[in-house]
């Protein structure tokens, strides 16, 4: 079923564009309250953001939304991901709000939400609410005495710097390591170097002056460029890029070359297993993940599960197939013992653990496989279903054929754009190349 405001990730866009407007994130504030209703007591509800400006905006409409409907807010103000989450949990609330458009420019913004336990809806609860938020809601509104209030939490950041300390054993700690930690002006700024440095480490610290418009502008984990020279510059032992919410990282090594989600699962999965903590036999990784990373996990007597692309699909083969590692080449590295989403943060500092025990630099732990030619290639689309043509079908196919055992194809829809993603991988890259710069062609023309 479609649906009309929720995406792959909760509801996002353009702020005060088509979709995401006050309007909207009052009646979303609305719908949710009403949808988790459960008996006759005061809710509560918690909302974190990011430090886009919008973000007072969007607050302020879901604050009155909630509250409307007769619930308790607790404001978080600029705070990751993971750590509304977290909180959801730990201050028993009834709903976890995000106000994020995690990687993306300044000028969109986005709603995630979780439920008590911290772990974000389901499809059907999206589509409940969705339901809600078309119906007659000013019908169902709370009033006088029974209408919510909104309060600050001051003491978010210390409960989460906290949290995000005890995933390491006691006797870990980071001290003769020089890290620089970039938090792409956003959600983190404050949080991971106040980790790091409690953690022992020399933090130099990037990209945590926000201004409400400068959230990953040439910073974070999509353009690290401004790491990498730092890293070279001061000599440092690692970079740890994080993104505008900071559940996504992307690590530099000690040579300023970038190392990605796959290579980081893998050096998790590794040292999980060899002490015995890995559950599942294996991890969770998404379609778009490196052949090098499915075989590196074989070497080990392990499998890869693949799933779709989104951390939600990989976090639901992870509950449902009892594994405890998973993740996204792009850095969503999920972490079930600890964390029930991405937690860039968390996942850096299970590197950095690894780093401390085996006395090596991190361009030697961190390369566990030599991944395999990959190739993707973005195409736009203007109008229907190309990927139902039957020329494309069939040329799909004849292409899975030349790549054989030696490569892999994945051919999909964006959900957040008109865009068909060609991603090819193989061994041999002269083929991985002509085969997707062919369907690329080919789709160009039917759409």
């Amino acid at each position: 079923m479609a649906r009309k405001y929720f995406g792959t990730d909760g509801i996002r866009g353009l702020a005060n564009g088509k979709k995401l407007t006050p309007d909207l994130a009052l009646k979303v504030g609305m719908a949710t309250g009403l949808a988790f209703r459960r008996g006759d007591y005061t809710h509560r509800v918690v909302i974190g953001k990011d430090t886009r400006r919008s973000g007072y905006m969007i607050e302020n409409a879901l604050t009155a939304g909630f509250t409307a409907v007769g619930m308790e807010v607790l404001l978080l103000g600029p705070m990751p991901t993971p750590a509304v989450a977290m909180l959801t949990r730990s201050l028993r609330a009834d709903i976890g709000v995000m106000i994020s458009a995690s990687h993306n420019p300044f000028d969109d913004n986005g709603i995630k939400l979780f439920r008590p336990d911290g772990y974000k809806l389901s499809d059907s609860f999206e589509q409940e609410i969705e339901k809600l938020i078309d119906s007659d809601l000013t019908s169902r509104l709370s009033q006088g005495e029974k209408i919510g209030r909104a309060k600050r939490i001051d003491e978010a950041r210390t409960r989460y710097v906290e949290y995000v300390k005890r995933t390491l054993s006691r006797d870990i700690d980071f001290t003769g390591l020089r890290v620089v930690v970039d938090c792409a002006n956003g959600a983190a700024y404050k949080t991971a170097p106040e980790v790091l440095w409690e953690l022992g480490a020399e933090v130099i610290p990037i990209a945590v002056a926000p201004d409400g418009f400068n959230i990953n502008l040439d910073c974070g984990s999509t353009a690290p460029q401004a790491l990498i020279d730092k890293v070279k510059e001061t000599r440092a032992d690692i970079g740890i890029a994080l993104d505008g919410d900071a559940d996504r990282v992307l690590i530099v090594d000690e040579k300023g070359e970038k190392v990605d989600g796959d290579q980081l699962m893998a050096v998790i999965a590794n040292a999980w297993h060899s002490r015995g903590t890995l559950r599942g036999n294996g991890i969770v990784a998404t379609i778009m993940s490196n052949l090098g990373l499915q075989r590196y996990i074989e070497t080990l007597g392990l499998k890869l599960e693949r799933t779709g692309v989104g951390d939600r699909y990989v976090l639901e083969a992870m509950r449902s197939k009892g594994f405890n590692v998973g993740g996204e080449q792009s850095g969503h590295i999920i972490l079930s013992d600890y964390t029930t989403t991405g937690d860039g943060l968390v996942a850096a500092l299970q590197l950095l653990s690894v780093v401390k025990q085996e006395g090596r630099p991190v361009s030697e732990v961190c390369h566990k496989f030599e991944p395999v030619p990959q190739l993707l290639h973005n195409v736009r689309y203007q109008r229907g279903k190309p990927l139902e043509d039957k020329v494309i079908k069939q040329l799909i196919a004849d292409s899975e054929l030349r790549l054989g055992k030696a490569g892999r194809l994945v051919i999909r829809e964006s959900g957040t754009e008109p865009v068909i993603r060609v991603m090819g991988e193989g061994d041999d890259a002269v083929l991985v190349n002509q085969v997707v710069q062919e369907i690329a062609t080919a789709i160009g023309k039917v759409a």
